[in-house]
């Protein structure tokens, strides 16, 4: 992957990705791994962006899969990594992992269904329903119902914690 690339296609969008990574992954070695295999399948299907949508929305969407086909894989143990390399940006970023509620919220985040916590995590980057639901592959009359009975998940556990 060329550093420029990297540097003009990838690392705008880092946070989307990060996101995304985090809520399918309870380490940070785990979440290394997927970090890179999502940029590098960014690099491998680039030439596939038909610019039917925006940029952003290819990147939340191929992240999305491959967090989920990593935690496929991982539930069947047969995940394979070939780089210990982690990217500059990402291990100076790692003030986040010591963020407490941020923790909590990642950690009720992942108590939901694999694609519940992909659709809020586009609802809390503000996406329209139609984009989640462009993102997701679904149709965006069912993203409204599905953002109400997320939001009742969540609150039932953060109650459940708190008090």
């Amino acid at each position: 992957m060329s550093s420029d690339f990297y540097k003009t296609s990838i690392l705008p969008f880092a946070a989307i990705i990060i996101k995304i990574c985090r809520a399918y992954t309870n380490t940070q070695e785990d979440f290394e791994d997927y970090y890179q295999e999502v940029c590098l399948q960014i690099w491998r299907s680039k030439d596939n962006f038909r610019e039917q949508s925006e940029w952003s929305t290819w990147i939340y969407r191929l992240s999305l899969n491959v967090c989920l086909t990593l935690l496929k894989k991982k539930k069947n143990k047969y995940q394979h990594f070939a780089s210990d390399y982690i990217p500059v940006e990402l291990a100076e970023d790692n003030r986040a992992f010591a963020d407490e509620p941020l923790n909590q919220l990642y950690d009720a985040i992942r108590q939901l269904s694999e694609v519940d916590r992909g659709v809020i995590l586009l609802y809390l980057e503000e996406k329209s329903y139609q984009e989640i639901a462009d993102i997701i592959g679904t149709n965006p009359n069912n993203i409204g119902v599905r953002i109400k009975r997320i939001k009742e998940r969540l609150k039932r556990l953060f109650d459940g914690k708190i008090n």
